[in-house]
């Protein structure tokens, strides 16, 4: 037999690990700052990609592209990574909750769908990106057409989630009543 106080679960309003206000200030403006840097680093990304597709200067696409490869992956992950767990705790220190509400659900899934893609589909394949670059674009076979796709899918993604960070659409999820 357990006592309320040792089996009490938080009512669906209540967070699960409550920050205080202070806290909580800190939290969301770093979580801000990290999706702010995470959408900059996306743009930079585009802006290399672009330069190393449209150049005519052999050198100015190699020194894209091995910018790309070289500089982007850590700060991308780590702008990503703290976004995601200022996110969590966000959801897990406030009333929104981590799968309370649908638009939070959604944008816990895009970051973490994010983070794992910056893991195991973009970083393997910057060591080609970067043998490409250091021959200027000239030799080798770099899929540097399949390099459109992180800037286009994070960038959308990202920007998504920020309208349902500022919208907050589509109410509470309904959960079963349980017996």
């Amino acid at each position: 037999m357990s006592t309320a106080a040792t089996s009490r679960r938080p009512a669906p309003s209540e967070p699960v690990l409550p920050l205080s206000r202070r806290s909580r200030q800190a939290v969301r403006v770093t979580h801000i700052v990290a999706a702010g840097s995470w959408i900059g680093v996306d743009v930079v990304v585009a802006v290399l990609v672009l330069t190393g597709w449209s150049s005519p200067d052999a050198g100015l696409r190699g020194l894209a592209y091995r910018a790309l490869a070289n500089f982007i992956v850590a700060p991308m992950l780590v702008s990503a990574a703290v976004c995601l767990l200022t996110g969590l705790m966000l959801g897990l220190g406030t009333k929104w909750g981590l799968v309370r509400y649908w638009w939070v659900l959604v944008k816990l899934v895009l970051n973490t769908a994010l983070c794992i893609a910056i893991v195991f589909v973009l970083a393997p394949g910057m060591p080609e990106i970067d043998r490409y670059g250091a021959t200027g674009g000239a030799a080798g076979s770099a899929r540097t057409e399949t390099l459109f796709f992180p800037p286009a899918v994070s960038l959308t993604a990202l920007t998504f989630a920020v309208v349902l960070a500022s919208a907050k659409p589509w109410g509470p999820i309904r959960r079963k009543a349980s017996a």
